[in-house]
Formats: structure tokens, C-alpha cells, sequence
């Protein structure tokens, strides 16, 4: 069981991934365009998943230095930074400006959030 963990993880990350980009978009639909395809969102929820786990923390480690004076706050940049860096590799989604990917990225947090709660709720015995 333990050696299909770190699968599992990726995949929970794909779904919340997808799924919190999927509400960024209804919630910022001006800002962030998809063509409304379902295949956008799961794609870019890959590309999303992919770079939070490669990429991500890079990113965390070279701005220590921002998150400790903020006190953790700096985060809510490198979330926005990551989304619009999907949005600048895969070019079906199309995210106008870096605030709305800022928003995106406090919105899949917070997804995230919730659903990681949820599961470990389920998971106790």
C-alpha cells in the first residue's frame, strides 16, 4: 500500500488542481478563459500539478528570505506565479494578468484546503 502513496498524492493534487482552477474560472470568468472544455481544465490541472510538485519548491526555497519578513504571506505570490506559469505554458487557458492568477491561486488553496480535510476526516477510523 505504501508504495502506490506518492501516486495517490500526485493524483489528489491533479484533482484539486483542476478543480480549483475550474472554480477561478467561474468565479473569474472575465479574467481567466478556458473555451469551456473540460479537457483545458484537466490538462491545466496536470500542468498546474506538475509544477507544484517540481518547480514549486524551487521557488520556496529561493524566497525564504520574502516568506519569512511576511510571515508565510508571500506564499499567496508564488501560488499566483505557479498559475500564471501554466497559463503561459499551456495556451488554452488564457489568464489575462498576474492578480487574477494571484486570485486562482488563493482560490486552489483554499480548495485544496477543504479537500485535504476532508479526506483525512474519512481517513481516520
Amino acid at each position: 500500500m505504501l508504495t502506490h502513496r506518492p501516486l495517490y498524492r500526485f493524483l489528489t493534487r491533479w484533482f484539486v488542481s483542476s478543480l480549483g482552477l475550474w472554480i477561478a474560472a467561474s468565479f473569474l470568468s472575465s479574467s481567466i478563459s478556458y473555451d469551456s472544455k473540460l479537457r483545458v481544465i484537466v490538462v491545466a490541472g496536470l500542468v498546474l500539478a506538475i509544477i507544484n510538485t517540481v518547480i514549486k519548491p524551487i521557488l520556496i526555497i529561493l524566497s525564504l528570505p520574502a516568506l519569512l519578513i511576511s510571515l508565510g504571506l508571500f506564499m499567496i505570490i508564488i501560488n499566483g506565479l505557479t498559475v500564471y506559469l501554466v497559463s503561459k505554458l499551456y495556451h488554452p487557458l488564457h489568464i489575462t494578468n498576474f492578480w487574477a492568477a494571484v486570485f486562482a491561486g488563493m482560490v486552489i488553496g483554499l480548495v485544496n484546503y477543504l479537500v485535504t480535510a476532508i479526506l483525512e476526516d474519512t481517513a481516520k477510523p
